[in-house]
């Protein structure tokens, strides 16, 4: 439906994105650099609910193969820059839909996310002033229960 292309620096951290009421699924992919990518269940219905997960994603080379990266619907997003420069891109299963865009904080202590902080030399993450004003995850607006999910 929708694609998207970003361009960061090393130490930049995008996320934790997700929308209410029109949810995206994305397919991942790095063209150039190297993320540590996240994602984390917001589906209240999961036995992972409030689970992360996090992946390496490096750019496809000689050496390495090409990676992709789903992330189904019902799931915030967020990336870390490891390389000097990368530049990600991902398809969106729904157009962006700023009402309904959301965004929980990179650090929340109940998510205990294991972020690869040491690769960026003692720097701190490089966070938008937007991501910064991210909720905590108990205190977050999520995606409602699916009823299809509970009959």
């Amino acid at each position: 439906m929708q694609d998207n292309h970003s361009f960061s620096l090393k130490g930049v951290l995008r996320g934790l994105h997700y929308q209410l009421g029109r949810p995206q699924g994305k397919l991942v992919r790095v063209l150039s650099g190297h993320i540590w990518d996240v994602a984390v269940d917001l589906r209240r219905e999961s036995p992972d609910f409030g689970r992360w997960a996090g992946f390496h994603l490096k750019a496809q080379s000689s050496a390495d193969q090409l990676q992709l990266l789903w992330i189904p619907e019902g799931f915030a997003h967020g990336f870390l820059v490891l390389s000097e420069t990368a530049e990600v891109f991902y398809k969106a299963t729904n157009l962006y839909y700023p009402a309904g865009e959301r965004s929980i904080l990179w650090n929340d202590p109940v998510l205990a996310i294991d972020w690869p902080i040491e690769a960026l030399d003692g720097n701190p993450p490089l966070v938008s002033s937007k991501d910064a004003l991210g909720k905590h995850f108990l205190e977050a607006e999520l995606p409602p229960v699916e009823v299809s999910h509970l009959v």
